[in-house]
């Protein structure tokens, strides 16, 4: 718009300074006689440019080559009325520098009117972003802002929907939690109270006191995988020092804690990986727990390296996990149809077992047994230390 309007401006002076110059008029025929006839010069007379207002001089040359000036002194002023080689005076507003003006107010008022559509566009989809922003301040989280165009206002919305969507699901996901985790609690407080009822100040007979300590470990175990979700949910939170951690190593300590067969026969001698190591631990006895409290036969823990990444497989001898279940066993207090809470744990378990993967930028997943027995087989996939992933695989 600014070069537009100079350029108006530098064409507007040139028309101006243009029109100020007088009009020279062309050579005419110019005869001088006396009183008898007689013609005292003849020739073509040109005038002479001069200021205005001092009169007129022409220049005339005759045909022997002789050159005469005439001058005539300036005329009466005989009205506005102009001459015929005079041009009209112009209208003061049209005049510089206010003609230049005119011609500036009608370039902006052009650009204004050009430009007018696409900027009430474009202030209608900020005005739509911004009562999103409003109605998901004031605690609608299900608010999204349409997505049109590739410019900064839809990549702003893109970013307002992918931070809404994330918040809402946290919100969601610790509603749930909250739930589910009153719910829990309520079953093993019930249980302690009833039998302190029963109890009437009497002293409790062992097997009695054994079935408190055990709600009451319950109750430990479930405040416990409570906090450490909630930690993990906060991806800011000091969960542990990352540092190089073996993992055959941590494998076969809790396959000895828990009398399990450990195979690595397909592992190199050292299979390390970075992460927080009480993590790691907690994810694999969390494995070992879960195979431990539905196998009926013999549980198998295989270390390996496979594509890249250091894999824990946990194979068990239980009933099994249907297909369409295979990703909802790891929301948290999700339980298997048919499965009794007497039969330990809380449901956290294997939502803690993801939560800890994604940590460490991993997976887990559950299949079926690679030998096509009854059974499950949970895999836990975590990426190499760039030292152990340059290793070449044994063959």
């Amino acid at each position: 718009m600014a070069v537009l309007t100079l350029a108006a401006g530098w064409a507007w002076r040139i028309a101006a300074e243009q029109n100020a110059q007088p009009a020279a008029p062309p050579a005419r025929e110019v005869v001088l006689r006396d009183g008898d006839g007689h013609t005292l010069i003849a020739g073509l007379a040109t005038r002479v440019p001069g200021p205005p207002g001092e009169g007129l001089e022409l220049r005339i040359d005759s045909a022997d080559g002789t050159t005469y000036n005439l001058q005539l002194a300036p005329r009466a002023d005989r009205g506005n009325h102009p001459g015929p080689n005079r041009r009209p005076e112009a209208a003061f507003w049209m005049r510089p520098p206010f003609g230049f003006l005119w011609m500036l107010g009608l370039v902006g008022l052009a650009v204004a009117v050009g430009v007018f559509p696409i900027i009430r566009r474009l202030l209608q989809r900020l005005e739509t972003l911004q009562r999103s922003v409003q109605r998901f301040g004031e605690g609608d989280l299900s608010v999204r802002v349409p997505e049109h165009g590739q410019d900064e206002v839809a990549d702003l919305a893109r970013q307002f929907n992918a931070a809404a969507a994330r918040i809402e699901t946290l919100v969601k996901t610790h509603k749930s939690l909250l739930a589910n985790a009153s719910h829990e609690l309520r079953s093993p407080l019930t249980r302690i109270r009833m039998g302190l009822e029963l109890m009437g100040g009497q002293q409790p007979s062992p097997a009695f006191r054994e079935e408190i300590l055990r709600n009451i470990a319950e109750l430990d175990q479930l405040v416990d995988e409570i906090l450490l979700s909630s930690r993990l949910d906060a991806r800011e939170a000091d969960v542990g020092t990352v540092e190089l951690v073996d993992l055959i190593g941590l494998a076969a300590e809790e396959c000895a804690r828990v009398g399990t067969d450990l195979d690595v026969s397909a592992s190199p001698e050292l299979l390390e990986v970075r992460g927080v190591a009480k993590l790691l631990r907690r994810a694999l006895r969390n494995l070992l727990e879960n195979a431990r409290r539905y196998s009926q036969g013999d549980i198998t823990v295989v270390v390996q390296r496979r594509d890249g990444q250091a894999q824990v497989s946990v194979l068990d001898q239980g009933p099994g996990v249907p297909p369409a279940l295979r990703e909802r066993i790891f929301e948290p207090f999700y339980r298997l149809p048919g499965a009794s809470e007497r039969a330990g744990g809380v449901g956290l378990g294997l939502a803690l077992v993801r939560s800890i993967a994604e940590r460490h930028n991993g997976s887990v997943r559950c299949d079926d047994r690679p030998d096509n027995a009854s059974g499950a087989c949970f895999v836990l996939s975590l990426p190499l230390a760039p030292a152990a992933a340059a290793e070449p695989v044994p063959h």
